[in-house]
């Protein structure tokens, strides 16, 4: 097949706090290095990996290290990562909205990208003068992009805005916007950052289906960024894992999905979550949470005890704790509803025990929210403090204990994550 992409040795490099190398003695020494000496750029050997959770000891990061990728014509690329593994910057180069600072990018075509809300649009021009000169930018005559017009328009569903300035616009309407430009004006490769998360859920399911339309219809080339696992496993065909601005691993969408959630989990591993500063509820809030078993991985059928220190800031009657257990891919797959209510007194810190029986669940790995508030489901929730996905945790079916349990290690994630309680009889 046709390579679209070539990417060799790619890097980018940041001095932080400041523009450029930040003093006149850097400058000096960068140009008689590399004019006078003819030597490789000093400020190029040294830097600290992009990991944005430690302070480091150099002014100097890495957005990007020694990335390499070769990418079919026809391909559509995920590209998944925490916040600052540097997926953006990777696109930024890409689109040459910003140039890298060593190695090589080969193209073939043109390329669209979609990478923040207003990027590429004049705030002053309609939505119309933005159309033509996006058009413009990527080659295209005005005959051609009127040509388009009436589509582009349609997707995007601003008809009503299309001669109103573009920054009267909703950022879910730019979004829209940018997105049917993008996609309309036949572009070899299109590149889309996280910004599709704006829109709402009918549009995302069109953009969705616009993608895979442009790639398996069309034969162009895609590269999607996404914190949506469902989208980048329903979409893509290949997958790169960026950690701390370097590629962990490449395969399959399915691989580097479940390489990607799996090392999340082992990272976020603790058995008990302690806040720095209280919430700043005014009814009650959480202090500390807690895995009682101090273990982070349990049977199917063993019940999981968490242990909360919490703070009520006024007396409560009818208080409650709520769980949602998510699966790996982030979706929820269960939740409890408290009825079961228990007093809190102002200004008092006080420790409750919340235990979750006959879960069921599938071998695997999974996260869990918990909330404390008034009220469930019937009769009207109210939440005073939410930690989200406070714990990761793994069920293995077999059960060391229970000589009668079954294993079921090769379970196929297509099952669904809950394996139901059943009885089967003949009658």
């Amino acid at each position: 097949m046709t390579t679209a992409i070539k990417i060799e040795n790619l890097s980018k490099q940041y001095r932080l706090g400041v523009i450029g190398t930040g003093t006149l003695s850097h400058d000096l020494n960068r140009w008689w290095t590399m004019n006078v000496l003819r030597k490789d750029d000093p400020y190029l050997k040294i830097g600290e990996t992009n990991d944005r959770a430690t302070k480091g000891n150099s002014d100097y990061v890495w957005a990007l290290r020694d990335i390499n990728m070769e990418i079919e014509q026809g391909d559509v690329v995920g590209i998944i990562g925490k916040n600052g593994a540097g997926k953006s910057t990777l696109l930024k180069i890409l689109s040459r909205v910003t140039k890298p600072t060593t190695g090589t990018i080969k193209y073939r075509g043109r390329i669209a990208s979609l990478l923040e809300v207003g990027t590429g649009f004049h705030a002053e021009m309609t939505g119309r003068e933005n159309i033509y000169m996006n058009g413009a930018i990527m080659g295209m005559t005005r005959a051609e992009i009127t040509r388009k017009l009436d589509e582009i328009v349609d997707f995007a569903g601003i008809e009503r805005y299309l001669d109103t300035p573009v920054k009267r616009y909703s950022s879910g309407m730019t979004v829209r916007l940018g997105f049917s430009i993008a996609a309309h004006l036949e572009p070899e490769i299109l590149v889309v950052d996280e910004v599709l998360a704006v829109g709402d859920a009918e549009f995302q399911k069109k953009a969705i289906g616009k993608m895979q339309d442009v790639s398996r219809g069309e034969g162009r080339t895609v590269l999607f960024v996404s914190h949506n696992m469902g989208a980048v496993r329903n979409l893509c065909k290949t997958g790169y894992v960026l950690k701390n601005g370097q590629i962990a691993m490449n395969g399959t969408a399915d691989d580097a999905i479940n390489f990607y959630l799996n090392s999340r989990t082992e990272a976020t591993e603790t058995f008990k979550l302690i806040r720095e500063t209280p919430h700043p509820a005014k009814d009650a809030c959480f202090l500390t949470a807690a895995i009682e078993a101090n273990k982070c991985q349990f049977s199917t059928k063993e019940p999981i005890s968490f242990v909360f220190e919490v703070q009520s800031f006024k007396d409560i009657e009818n208080c409650r704790i709520n769980a949602t257990i998510a699966g790996i891919d982030g979706y929820p797959v269960g939740s409890v509803s408290n009825d079961e209510f228990f007093k809190l007194k102002a200004n008092k810190k006080e420790k409750v025990r919340f235990t979750v029986f006959d879960h069921n669940l599938a071998a695997g790995q999974y996260s869990i929210s918990f909330s404390i508030g008034t009220g469930n489901y019937k009769n009207g929730q109210q939440d005073f403090d939410v930690i989200f996905s406070a714990f990761a945790f793994d069920i293995d079916t077999l059960d060391k204990n229970d000589p009668n349990s079954s294993s079921c290690s090769q379970w196929n994630p297509g099952w669904g994550h809950t394996m139901f309680p059943h009885k089967t009889e003949i009658i």
